[in-house]
């Protein structure tokens, strides 16, 4: 098993800044790659961005791309997402999700272990 603990959301106004972090525990060994994904209200929940544990290779979402920049650490099993240039569409809840595959990192049902997720709230 894996755990996994977000930490960092909060309230900010749009164009304002977070950094989202996730803690890995447990059987970190299995892990591959690592993604977050978001669920606003009344919606499916939506991939954000994923990074690949051994290349950190980062892989992101068009609506995200250019403003979030995801990041890892190896030696501390965490891995980052820092969200820049925030708009009132990117309130959600954000889950940091655990893969053991490298492929399709887009797709939910391609994550192993998932947190409990933290809230981002963007006011405009």
């Amino acid at each position: 098993q894996v755990q996994l603990v977000e930490s960092g959301g909060g309230l900010v106004q749009a164009g304002g800044s977070l950094r989202l972090s996730c803690a890995a525990s447990g059987r970190t060994f299995s892990i591959s790659a690592m993604g977050w994904f978001r669920q606003a209200p009344g919606k499916e929940r939506e991939f954000v961005a994923a990074i690949a544990w051994s290349s950190g290779d980062p892989f992101y979402a068009d609506s995200v791309k250019g403003r979030f920049t995801i990041s890892r650490d190896p030696s501390k099993n965490t891995v980052s997402v820092q969200m820049n240039s925030l708009k009132p569409e990117d309130t959600a809840v954000y889950y940091c999700a655990a893969s053991s595959g490298r492929s399709s990192l887009h797709i939910e049902g391609r994550y192993d272990y998932w947190g409990q997720g933290t809230q981002v709230t963007v006011s405009s």
